[in-house]
């Protein structure tokens, strides 16, 4: 379902009252079969929208839900529009939703609107790489999520090994250009990466959601269990204090810094998965940092210079 449907759809409900599966598909020049399914899809989707049978029946939005975006208050409003404005330059269905949205505000509004909507600017090209593209899975997925449908997955985890399963999907997160699906299994919630999945098939059966689900909560339960792994062993050292921003940058949020030592050095506790891990990182510190603790970490460090000086010590004569 396009976006700018998808709005123009629930204006037209509002504006009218009640509007057809005809006069939905005049009025946006799509097929009649295309906007009864596009209604279908905004009711799947939890949006109060009811049919009505009989010769005066249609589709409305039940109570009189508004969308017009007038119960914005000046700063939502805006902060609104900073938000799908840069979604606007790069898809062409949302910058017709993102004008359908300003005709929806209060005119008061409708200037600032405009102007937080293109004060920013997303360049998906990166330098120097070719421009990436969102995988076309995402849209069958997304659709799914919208539709309430489950989906037949194929999917290899890490060592490559494949297993098919029916899943119900709740909601899709980019993550640094990975996309994941967050969604119900037989075994509880599970986590699967967009680009594991090597085949996925939409079914005819409802798709079970919790009352309760709240994505954002759901990813930030799975970024905490991934940082846990990420993390399982921890090493203290010292290093000079200067150079603390530094190993941050390394280590990200698995570096503390416990305390000032007050010579201009600090103490300092990285995480990583492993001990060699760690190990690996602190190397090219050489002598600006002392590992204190755990023997683990140090026996690693050992272990790496006696390699790395018989790889690279003074050639014997």
């Amino acid at each position: 379902m396009r976006a700018d449907r998808l709005v123009a759809a629930l204006l037209l409900m509002q504006s009218r009252g009640r509007v057809t599966a005809a006069e939905l598909a005049e009025e946006l020049e799509v097929s009649v079969a295309t906007a009864r399914r596009d209604l279908e899809a905004l009711s799947a989707a939890g949006i109060p929208v009811y049919p009505q049978a009989g010769r005066n029946g249609g589709w409305s939005l039940l109570g009189g839900a508004r969308t017009d975006l007038s119960g914005l208050s000046e700063s939502e409003a805006q902060a609104l529009f900073l938000l799908v404005g840069p979604a606007a330059a790069v898809s062409g269905e949302a910058k017709a939703a993102l004008r359908k949205l300003v005709r929806a505000l209060p005119q008061t509004f409708r200037a600032e609107a405009e102007a937080a909507a293109d004060a920013t600017l997303i360049d998906s090209t990166r330098w120097g790489e070719p421009e990436r593209q969102r995988p076309a899975m995402v849209e069958l997925l997304q659709s799914a999520v919208v539709r309430r449908r489950t989906v037949r997955l194929g999917y290899t985890n890490a060592a490559r090994e494949r297993s098919d399963r029916l899943v119900h999907p709740w909601g899709l997160v980019d993550k640094d250009d990975s996309w994941y699906l967050i969604a119900g299994t037989e075994t509880g919630q599970r986590t699967f990466r967009v680009d594991r999945i090597v085949a996925a098939e939409p079914t005819d059966q409802p798709s079970q959601r919790p009352n309760d689900f709240a994505l954002d909560q759901a990813w930030e339960q799975v970024v905490g269990e991934m940082e846990r792994n990420r993390s399982r062993t921890w090493a203290t050292l010292d290093i000079e204090t200067r150079f603390v921003p530094i190993l941050r940058d390394q280590f990200g949020r698995h570096c503390e810094t416990e305390t000032d030592l007050g010579d201009g050095r600090s103490r300092v506790r990285v995480g990583a998965p492993t001990p060699l891990d760690i190990a690996r990182h602190l190397a090219g510190w050489g002598a600006l940092v002392e590992v204190l603790e755990p023997p683990s970490v140090r026996g690693e460090l050992a272990r790496i210079g006696v390699e790395l000086s018989a790889r690279y010590g003074p050639t014997p004569t």
